[in-house]
């Protein structure tokens, strides 16, 4: 059986929203789709962590589909088309990787960000530190958007010399909190709740992890303690409405017990 190809897809995509195409296909925009993007960028995501090579395929594919969907709306628009977003993004894998495609030397991964890093502002004639920091884009999620300010500028040498500095500051953050927690100042306490998350994702980069994942993975985490918490006391005829703080802590400590043996 003969495999479908990139132009079969996007074929397919044109008779979903030609004349007599599907009316759910023909009635989206780039603006209803937005929230389709999103969500298909985060199943692939899942379908990583999960190590689901089905799912994998299947996400990945989603995901091509709102590209192509994407490319089908700007080309009845006459604005552009799928083989200008591919002729886009090969003259910029090549022009940004002049040591493969130039006569430029690298001697490791950290050279070839930094030039890639020049590169691309070169490309936006990005002036400043702070213009590349603005320039970021304002809808990325809050964790990732302070890792990569931090990342800009970490690059001309604003950052702390090690990773303990930054671990005092998440404490230093965490005093002027409890300093304001208990007033009427609700500016105030979001400020510092602010600065305190800042301070943690600086720690985060300075171990090399990413924040945003690790925020996931923490929360999966939570849901899965929680859901043992609520079983056994299931097991036990109990209702967690009907329990106390400790009854249902104790439990919990039992489910990280039950964790740590697999």
């Amino acid at each position: 059986m003969a495999r479908f190809n990139m132009q079969d897809l996007i074929d397919i995509m044109a008779k979903l929203r030609g004349e007599n195409g599907c009316p759910w296909d023909k009635a989206q925009t780039h603006e209803s789709l937005k929230p389709y993007v999103i969500e298909e960028a985060y199943e692939v995501i899942d379908a990583i962590d999960r190590n689901d090579k089905e799912d994998f395929i299947e996400e990945l594919g989603d995901l091509l589909l709102q590209i192509v969907f994407h490319c089908r709306l700007a080309q009845e628009r006459g604005d552009f088309d799928m083989g200008d977003v591919i002729d886009g993004i090969c003259e910029k894998m090549i022009r940004r990787h002049p040591h493969i495609f130039g006569d430029v030397k690298v001697e490791n991964a950290d050279e070839v960000l930094k030039n890639w890093e020049d590169i691309k502002r070169e490309e936006k004639d990005v002036k400043t530190q702070a213009q590349g920091m603005e320039s970021l884009p304002a809808t990325l999620p809050a964790l990732m958007l302070a890792f990569k300010v931090q990342e800009k500028a970490a690059r001309v040498g604003f950052d702390w010399d090690d990773v303990k500095d930054a671990m005092d500051k998440v404490a230093e953050e965490m005093d002027e909190l409890k300093e304001v927690y208990k007033g009427k100042n609700g500016d105030k306490i979001r400020e510092e709740i602010g600065d305190l998350l800042f301070a943690a994702v600086n720690v985060a980069r300075f171990l090399e992890v990413n924040p945003e994942l690790a925020l996931r993975d923490a929360t999966k985490k939570f849901i899965r303690r929680f859901n043992y918490v609520e079983q056994a006391a299931a097991k036990s005829d109990r209702n967690l409405q009907e329990m106390t703080l400790e009854e249902m802590d104790h439990l919990w400590q039992e489910g990280k017990k039950y964790e740590k043996k697999f």
